[in-house]
Order: structure tokens, then sequence, then C-alpha cells
């Protein structure tokens, strides 16, 4: 491993005063986040701000992906405009709450991430030959880190006092060709945001227990 150089250090100290000053979130900002949070499927008559967008992305940007990688391209569907041209691709289901919502984000995957690597990871100039291995290895790191992705901006929504609706049930094909022809990038899910109607909240469903899903060795 390389010596650690100015920025590397002072990148330590910031995490270290962090740490120093932080045990963990309080019960209130758990219930928000994970344990009262839900998917709403109807909305309130409030607008969300470019500035409560930008919010959110600055938020999730600062997570985590393999060799930071960053594949997620987000498109806000706010207008009325373009609420029109993503209509006629959501399933019969899922097409009014996504038409009433504030504004809709198209989480989609940028199969040519590769090329942004030397801004991204410049330490390491060979990091794009990692991905580029084969096509399945492309697809797989791109859509398992879009995904990723897609987790931390619902959370970041949820961190900014907003409420999400992650979906599916839209046609991949007819959203791609609407607002990514031409480009490598490919939807991967749709997320409503915007502030939930507690009136269209539905009983929680079952969660699997500790021991159900997880084994510690």
């Amino acid at each position: 491993m390389a010596e650690p150089d100015s920025q590397d250090i002072a990148a330590q100290e910031r995490f270290a005063r962090m740490k120093a000053d932080f045990d963990r979130l309080g019960d209130e900002a758990l219930d928000a986040l994970f344990r009262e949070a839900r998917t709403v499927n109807g909305w309130l008559d409030k607008p969300v701000s470019d500035d409560q967008l930008r919010e959110i992305f600055d938020l999730m940007k600062m997570a985590p992906t393999s060799a930071n990688i960053s594949p997620a391209r987000l498109v806000f569907v706010r207008s009325e405009a373009a609420k029109q041209r993503l209509s006629p691709h959501l399933s019969s289901g899922n097409r009014a709450k996504t038409m009433a919502a504030p504004a809709c984000a198209i989480i989609a995957t940028d199969y040519e991430f590769y090329d942004h690597l030397g801004y991204l990871f410049p330490h390491e100039p060979s990091a794009a030959s990692w991905f580029k291995t084969s096509d399945e290895a492309i697809h797989d790191n791109a859509f398992r880190n879009s995904s990723l992705q897609g987790a931390y901006f619902i959370l970041a929504a949820r961190a900014v006092g907003l409420d999400a609706g992650p979906m599916s049930g839209f046609k991949n094909e007819g959203v791609d060709a609407e607002f990514f022809a031409g480009t490598r990038i490919r939807s991967n899910f749709l997320c409503t945001v915007g502030y939930g109607d507690p009136k269209s909240i539905f009983k929680r469903s079952p969660r699997f227990d500790f021991e159900t899903a997880c084994e510690i060795l």
C-alpha cells in the first residue's frame, strides 16, 4: 500500500473525529429510516424542490460502490410533460399513484461506467480493465452497484424527510427508448418521492426473523 499523502491524512483525521463524536443513531432516526418508514401509495399535495432532489443525490453518492464505479444514473420525472412520457410504460396498478407523486426517479444503470474510472478511481489507471473482462462482468457489476445505489437513494430520501415508493411494474424497454435512446444506460427500477399520505399505508407485511434469514459461522 502506498504511503498516505496529505489528503489521505486529512480524510483519516476527519473520520477519526466523526467516530469520536458519534456512538449510534437514536430511535427517532432508526424509526424514520427503517422501523416505521413505509412504501407509500398516495401523496400529499406538496411539491418537491430542485434543492431537495439535489440533496438526495448528494447523500446517495457518498455511499460505497465497487471501486467507486457509481453506475447509477437518475432521471427525475417531475413535470406534467415528463410524466406523460412515462405514463404509457407503467403497469395499470402503478400508473395513478406514480402520476400523482410529486416526482418519480428513474433509477438507471450506465453500462459504460468504466469510461469514468479515470475520474472516479484516479489512483489506479488500470481500473477499467478490471471490469471489461467480459460482457457478463460489465453487466453484473453495473447492475449490482446501481441497485445498491438505488437502495441508498431510498434511505437518503427518508433521511431528508421525504417518503419513497420504489417499484417495478413498468416496461423497461419502453422507458429506455423514451428516456435513454442512443446510450448504454438502461432503467433498473422506479422510485416515487414526496410527502406520503398516511392514509395510503397498509399494515406491514411479515419479515423474516434473524434465525430464518441469518447464519453466524
